[in-house]
């Protein structure tokens, strides 16, 4: 009885039972993208796999070589790039001269005054100034420029760092050969294909290989300009007197801090009244208590 049941509410609910039949086909009939690699008789498909056997995310967000693990030890011509940073003092009331001095140094080596920032403050009586500098030099004339710049006043700290980029700029110049490769390779396929759904999705891909080899150009001229130019940071303090903290005290001060002592004075009168005024209260009373 239980079975004819079954297969009453069956008859009754066929066509629900047809739709899920049928979503359930198509779910595992295969995508859209396959379906059309299967009419182009998967040709391009094939094609576009081994082309794409060295690819790598084609996101909006291009991601840049990660730090080399191999620095590329069979290359004898190295990528070093330079950078140092040196604080010179000066003599008191000298510091235009050494400004000066530092840009004539700057200007006959060619090389260029990135940023300069110079500021005046006051300590007593004295004026002082200091001022900080991004130069980039010619690497070749950096050894020069670095001994120059130390004869200007005194050299109180000085650090240079070199860092050796050959493994990387390396393997950017490999993989930007190996793009280019495969550019052409998507060329090619795009003059052969003959379905218009093929040609777009090769154009995009196309796009993506443009792009990602203008970056790779850029990163290795960005690579050379960091070697060929090295950066060098100065700043130049003037040295300040002994005597810059010690000053005078000022009448208006002197006369602030007594109108302040009076008030405080004041204020502790005042506080200090209504006990008064208690204590001759209690003392009063009891001496009328004991003269009675």
């Amino acid at each position: 009885m239980a079975f004819k049941d079954q297969l009453y509410k069956i008859k009754e609910n066929w066509l629900l039972i047809l739709v899920i039949a049928i979503a359930f086909l198509a779910l595992n009939s295969g995508s859209p993208l396959q379906s059309l690699t299967q009419s182009s008789g998967g040709y391009f498909a094939g094609k576009m796999a081994v082309a794409e056997s060295a690819s790598y995310d084609r996101g909006y967000g291009i991601t840049p070589p990660m730090p080399q693990q191999d620095f590329a030890p069979e290359v004898s011509e190295r990528k070093i790039t330079k950078t140092s940073s040196m604080a010179n003092e000066v003599k008191q009331g000298s510091f235009k001269d050494a400004e000066t001095k530092l840009k004539s140094i700057v200007s006959s080596s060619n090389s260029y005054l990135l940023n300069e920032n110079v500021n005046k403050y006051e300590t007593g009586w004295k004026t002082y100034y200091n001022g900080y500098y991004t130069i980039k030099v010619d690497t070749k004339r950096y050894n020069d420029v670095v001994l120059q710049f130390k004869l200007i006043g005194e050299v109180k700290s000085f650090n240079e760092n070199a860092e050796d980029i050959t493994g990387s700029y390396t393997s950017s110049k490999i993989e930007l050969d190996a793009e280019k490769q495969r550019l052409e390779r998507f060329k090619k396929m795009y003059d052969e294909a003959a379905l218009v759904a093929d040609k777009i999705q090769l154009n995009d891909r196309l796009f993506d290989l443009e792009r990602r080899i203008k970056y790779l150009e850029d990163l290795l001229k960005n690579m050379d300009k960091q070697v060929d130019y090295s950066t060098i940071y100065i700043s130049i303090n003037e040295k300040q007197s002994e005597y810059a903290g010690i000053v005078f005290v000022k009448f208006s001060e002197l006369v602030r801090n007594l109108v302040s002592s009076i008030n405080s004075l004041f204020n502790l009168i005042f506080i200090a009244l209504p006990y008064a005024v208690a204590a001759g209260i209690i003392w009063a009373v009891a001496r009328w208590v004991k003269r009675r």
